[in-house]
């Protein structure tokens, strides 16, 4: 199992960290600087996320972005939001929260019912020519969406709700294995906990949280869960995960 995965030419291993309950206090702010240091070099925020102090907090904490560090963030979450000159101000307004020239991985937040698809994507491209944005991605969205998407521009990360309980996008994340996309699962941790999981949480010296992650890093060679924390302690739990090695059995049991 791979320990880590490339997006484009950078290398970040395969647990990042979500942050939408990060808020713009000196303690979280040294809690992002500390993350790093632990070895996360992949951060997951949005325009949205707690009214911008997420994006704020990351910049204030780490711009400008070490080498190797990705700092993601999306934008066009509620409807209406997915118009061109509404996703324009959003991303404007990302670029000045992180403190940054050029965002690493933006996604498109959710699909616009009030909007073209392609209209939206067409707005984060002309980012993308102009070098503000160089990775693009694309959440809660089907393989026909990411389809359509591909059309517009080169989608390289999607970010579906998946986890051992919501599992209504096997095939999505069978399909983005398959095309060698990032499949990155909010709220990877939530959900019920199958029978088994505690028995093979104790028989690897594991935490059962540890195993969900282990199984998700085994369910995909493209996969890459973004547990949210704000503890250090969870977050080298989370990083933990990397080093479990499932049995066939363990992993069919949780599937």
């Amino acid at each position: 199992m791979p320990a880590t995965l490339k997006l484009g030419d950078t290398e970040v291993g395969r647990i990042g960290l979500g942050t939408n309950r990060l808020t713009k206090t000196p303690e979280h702010e040294a809690f992002v600087k500390e993350a790093v240091a632990a070895g996360i070099d992949f951060i997951d925020t949005a325009h949205l996320y707690t009214g911008g102090e997420s994006e704020q907090t990351i910049g204030a904490a780490l711009a400008p972005f070490p080498e190797g560090v990705v700092v993601a963030t999306k934008g066009g979450f509620h409807p209406g939001q997915g118009r061109p000159d509404v996703l324009r101000g959003e991303i404007e307004e990302s670029l000045g929260r992180l403190r940054t020239d050029s965002i690493e991985l933006y996604y498109l937040h959710r699909v616009d019912p009030e909007t073209p698809l392609e209209d939206s994507l067409g707005v984060i491209d002309e980012y993308r020519r102009r070098g503000k944005i160089r990775h693009v991605g694309v959440c809660e969205v089907g393989i026909d969406q990411i389809e359509r998407a591909r059309q517009v521009l080169p989608i390289a990360v999607v970010q579906n709700h998946y986890n051992l309980s919501e599992r209504r996008h096997e095939e999505v994340v069978d399909y983005c294995a398959q095309e060698g996309i990032l499949f990155v699962p909010f709220f990877p941790l939530r959900g019920d906990r199958p029978p088994a999981l505690q028995e093979i949480a104790e028989r690897h010296g594991a935490t059962p949280a540890q195993v969900t992650l282990a199984w998700l890093l085994r369910r995909s060679p493209t996969m890459l869960p973004i547990p949210g924390t704000l503890s250090l302690e969870h977050l080298g739990q989370n990083l933990g995960a990397r080093e479990i090695e499932l049995s066939d059995d363990d992993f069919e049991a949780l599937r």
